[in-house]
């Protein structure tokens, strides 16, 4: 499977998003959002008035770990078609632990037109999610407990990224957090294909250097 490259944006500067965004896109595959309530995760970022401030050629990758995302999804669906101009080529994921009617919140992402996508915190087992799998475009699994950038990758997930490769050859896999030139390759060799890379990228002074340092590692097969 073709190795993909979502910069997160958590680490940028608020005040100049637009600006990471344009030095970041010419290296990545697409951009990766994380909006935060300060209850779900104990952070806050933004919510649909700036993301439809955002602008870029690339899909967007928007990462709701909130609380009730059902309420919102309608919202951040109309904020998509400003930032990005086509919300069918941009992923919002949910988080299972705040979805109890998780098939329902999965249908409704899909019918605003967008591709549905769930995320499991690092202590959350696969078989919560394992009916579902074959209504979603992709599961993103947490490598670091959601909430802040710039944290340790969690070797423990290693397995679960492993076990869900195995039950699902041809889904797209996710990895978010702690993610470098050295947890790509293990998580790669696990069974990932899309690495959300935010504080390596970001504060790297050679942004084209540090994602070619990240590429170099998609050789490895599972």
């Amino acid at each position: 499977m073709k190795i993909i490259i979502s910069a997160s944006i958590l680490s940028a500067d608020f005040g100049r998003l637009n600006e990471e965004i344009t030095a970041i896109e010419p290296y990545v595959d697409s951009i990766h959002v994380d909006i935060m309530d300060g209850h779900f995760v104990p952070n806050m970022t933004f919510g649909p008035p700036v993301l439809e401030k955002l602008k870029c050629g690339r899909p967007f990758d928007l990462h709701l770990m909130i609380e009730h995302p059902e309420n919102y999804l309608a919202d951040f669906a109309r904020a998509l078609s400003k930032a990005h101009g086509k919300r069918s080529d941009c992923y919002i994921t949910v988080h299972q632990e705040t979805c109890p009617h998780l098939h329902r919140v999965i249908q409704q992402i899909k019918k605003l037109g967008c591709k549905a996508a769930v995320a499991l915190n690092p202590a959350t087992p696969l078989y919560t999610i394992e009916p579902m799998l074959s209504e979603l475009d992709m599961v993103l699994l947490m490598t670091v407990n959601p909430g802040f950038g710039g944290q340790d990758f969690i070797q423990g997930v290693l397995p679960k990224i492993q076990a869900l490769r195995k039950k699902a050859p041809k889904l797209n896999i996710q990895v978010d957090g702690g993610i470098n030139d050295k947890t790509a390759k293990m998580a790669l060799k696990a069974g990932a294909n899309i690495l959300v890379v935010g504080s390596y990228l970001l504060k790297s002074r050679d942004k084209k250097k540090a994602i070619e340092s990240l590429q170099s590692v998609g050789i490895i097969g599972y």
